[in-house]
């Protein structure tokens, strides 16, 4: 464009060139300021921009700085979680190196294990054949042998217990016990018993005995055939004996004969007239003193017919004691403890009048006289109670109420107390000597004593033989067998000894 204008400047005219310059400058000048003016803006607009730049910049390099200082902590957290791992592998490393060197011990084991195991049961089996061998028994035998001793092992852990139990109830009871029972003996202060019912009549001289025995023996076959009784005419002066084993048909005898012998006529149709009247008092006796007893017991009510057999224990005695005072007695006793005791009185009576109503027909009827009298209270519709009371006085069955126990308890301290009984000194030494023989027979027992009138016997056993819990169980042998094979009045107390001596001698 300028070398434009120059043509034009040299062209001539109005100074064309001039104006051309002139305008070639103004525009020049316009050109310039628009372009310093675009330089200024552009320059402004670059300075912004640098200044926007330099901000974003400073921005991005502060936002670089802080990435850069939370890479660092990062790189940092990220090393010592590195560090934690590499330990913590490590450590794992060493418990896996250890478990698997315990695992290789425990095979090892296990195997020295088994091994041993196999010989041992190879042992056991050998050990097993020699002790069958020597025992002469199998191994089931064995077995059952063993278990027999651990169940007997056991009854003995389980009765130490039991008498541990039975001996605190006891110290418990003792006082209150003592309380009832003497508050009742001294109530009941009845006279000591010592009537007996004996079989023997007197005679005036020996020549009636002649008389009694009749031509050809007539007249004592016509008086055993009317009494059921054994008439012993022998030697023994003024005297003839009854025997049978009805105490009833021996009274009737012994009044008939008594009256024979006062009147003095004796033959077949006067004995049996005598014997006839001797039965019908003997009878009439019985019922008013089973009526009398029964009043005198303060039982009412009682059936008739159970009187009548009740009755008959007034010719019944046991070691001497008239056996129908002794059931008044043992009645006494019984409802004064039950009153004590809080327990029914008037089933503690009755069982305990007719505990022994057994006696009166034991001889007639099959088995003890004490599951008799139940059978018979049961005939005779009385209380269940009344007759387990009855049964069980001699633990034959098991007590079911407090009042057997009362009347178990009364039997005893009625037959037991001194006086109440007496036996002959024969009999006497006889069953003494009976009870020390008895407890002499077991073996490991070296000597026994029988004292306190033969209501107690001591047995001295072997230290080396017998322990203390063979002693325990040598009391209830010997216990079981005085039981079983003797007769006597009252209980026996056993007591087994066992003292172990050290001696030494000084030189």
């Amino acid at each position: 464009m300028l070398g434009a204008i120059r043509r034009l400047l040299r062209g001539g005219g109005p100074d064309p060139r001039e104006e051309a310059r002139l305008e070639a400058q103004r525009i020049t000048e316009r050109a310039e300021q628009d372009a310093k003016s675009r330089l200024i803006e552009a320059q402004e607009e670059a300075l912004a921009a640098r200044r926007a730049s330099e901000a974003d910049l400073r921005a991005s390099e502060a936002d670089l700085r802080e990435a850069e200082a939370d890479l660092r902590r990062a790189r940092q957290d990220q090393q010592r979680h590195e560090e934690r791992l590499g330990a913590r592998e490590e450590s794992l490393d060493r418990k896996s190196g250890e478990l698997d060197r315990q695992d290789q011990r425990l095979r090892t084991r296990q195997q020295e294990l088994d091994t041993r195991q196999e010989e041992i049961e190879h042992l056991v089996a050998q050990e097993r054949e020699r002790l069958e061998a020597v025992a002469q028994l199998t191994s089931e035998e064995a077995r059952e042998k063993l278990m027999g001793l651990v169940e007997e092992e056991i009854r003995d852990d389980v009765n130490r217990r039991v008498r541990a139990a039975e001996a605190t109830i006891k110290d418990q009871a003792t006082d209150h016990a003592r309380k009832f029972v003497a508050t009742a003996v001294q109530r009941v202060a009845s006279e000591v018993t010592t009537e007996s019912t004996v079989s023997v009549v007197p005679i005036p001289s020996d020549e009636m005995k002649g008389r009694i025995i009749g031509r050809e023996g007539r007249n004592i076959r016509a008086l055993e055939l009317a009494t059921g009784c054994d008439v012993i005419i022998d030697d023994t002066p003024d005297a003839v004996t009854l025997s049978a084993f009805d105490p009833v048909r021996r009274q009737i005898g012994k009044v008939a004969l008594a009256r024979l012998v006062s009147d003095g006529r004796i033959h077949p149709t006067r004995i049996e007239e005598q014997v006839e009247k001797a039965t019908r008092e003997i009878e009439q006796n019985i019922r008013e003193a089973g009526e009398q007893a029964a009043g005198e017991a303060r039982c009412p009510g009682l059936p008739r017919d159970l009187l009548n057999v009740f009755g008959r224990l007034l010719y019944r005695t046991s070691y001497g004691q008239n056996q129908l005072r002794h059931a008044v007695e043992t009645a006494h006793l019984a409802g004064m403890l039950a009153e004590e005791m809080d327990a029914d009185a008037d089933i503690a009576r009755r069982g305990a009048l007719l505990h022994d109503i057994g006696k009166a027909v034991d001889h007639e009827v099959e088995g003890t006289h004490a599951l008799i009298g139940g059978d018979m209270a049961r005939r005779f519709k009385l209380n269940d109670t009344i007759a387990n009371c009855i049964e069980a006085h001699h633990d034959e069955v098991e007590m079911t109420s407090v009042e057997a126990v009362i009347v178990q308890v009364c039997d005893a301290i009625s037959g037991g107390r001194p006086g109440a009984r007496r036996e002959s000194a024969d009999r006497y030494i006889e069953r003494l000597r009976a009870l020390e023989e008895i407890a002499t027979s077991f073996d490991g027992v070296r000597q026994s004593f029988a004292i306190q009138a033969g209501r107690e016997v001591r047995v001295l056993v072997d230290p080396d033989r017998i322990d203390d819990l063979e002693s325990m169980r040598l009391a209830r042998d010997i216990t079981r067998r005085i039981e079983e094979g003797l007769t006597y009045p009252g209980q026996i107390r056993v007591t087994v000894l066992r003292e172990t001596r050290a001696t030494e001698v000084a030189r």
